[in-house]
């Protein structure tokens, strides 16, 4: 008995048309999230005006400030139209905002209104803010923010923001960006997140999974990440003090969480301190 003939089924023009714009759209939309959220893409200086004062995307005021950032490095003398708004936003309740503008403002040091906004910054709630203000000071020949600086090449501690019982943690060991999760508390009626303060490995856990704590607990430490730290290393080569050797000694070490370029800088950095203190300055 001969086999029936095979029925071709064929897509309809609608579903080709479905198709192709699913397929269109898989691809497209990575790279619409990708272009606005890249911050070397280049902006005019319209849109420079309009992203500094984009209230709703606080990101759009970061792409700015990293724009104008590389514009001072280069001597772009016109972006200096847009130096009052940088001061404006030295006061900007997003930390990532204050963050940026505090080290773009260290790139022009012969504008005053910048040195004034990074002292008042070193109060600033942020350990991150306030290590940046006192970097780009660096930068204006003040050392007001040595004990910022400091700061920057400890271990910080995590802080229970609440009351709650740890439900979950991230394991010792474990390298986790500023703001992300190191662990999460459940307090009755919702589960919160407690959020890294800086860049860094978790080295330490003071509380365990069960255990409840009241608002204000330390929970944990945090390494500061190779990057932090070898600026706040480059800042000491220039401002350091005898004082300040067995914090930079402490990354002079051979150990496997020391990066080589670190090392190097702290091994640098002594050698700077000491020859101040041999010729006397």
């Amino acid at each position: 008995m001969p086999e029936a003939p095979t029925t071709k089924h064929r897509m309809s023009t609608k579903q080709r048309l479905l198709f192709f714009l699913t397929a269109w759209l898989i691809v497209l939309m990575p790279f619409l999230f990708w272009w606005n959220t890249w911050f070397g893409r280049t902006l005019s200086d319209t849109k420079l005006a309009e992203y500094l004062k984009d209230e709703q995307h606080p990101r759009h005021i970061q792409h700015a400030l990293v724009q104008i950032g590389e514009r001072m490095a280069h001597q772009d003398k016109a972006v200096a139209r847009f130096y009052p708004e940088m001061v404006r936003l030295s006061t900007y309740p997003v930390e990532e905002v204050r963050n940026t503008d505090a080290w773009v403002m260290g790139q022009d040091t012969s504008y005053p209104a910048f040195h004034d906004a990074l002292l008042k910054m070193l109060n600033d709630a942020s350990t991150l803010v306030r290590g940046n203000a006192a970097l780009s000071l660096v930068r204006f020949g003040d050392s007001a923010g040595k004990p910022q600086i400091l700061e920057l090449l400890q271990p910080a501690t995590v802080i229970a923001p609440q009351a709650g019982k740890m439900v979950d943690t991230a394991a010792i060991g474990t390298t986790i960006r500023q703001g992300g999760a190191v662990a999460k508390l459940n307090t009755g009626n919702d589960t919160v997140e407690v959020r890294a303060p800086i860049t860094g490995k978790l080295t330490a856990l003071k509380v365990q999974t069960g255990q409840s704590v009241a608002a204000g607990t330390p929970m944990g430490t945090l390494a500061p990440e190779g990057d932090q730290v070898w600026e706040a290393l480059r800042a000491l080569y220039l401002i350091g003090t005898p004082d300040d050797l067995p914090v930079v000694q402490s990354y002079e070490r051979e150990l496997p969480e020391i990066p080589d370029r670190v090392r190097q800088q702290a091994l640098e950095t002594e050698k700077a301190i000491r020859g101040r203190v041999g010729s006397g300055l």
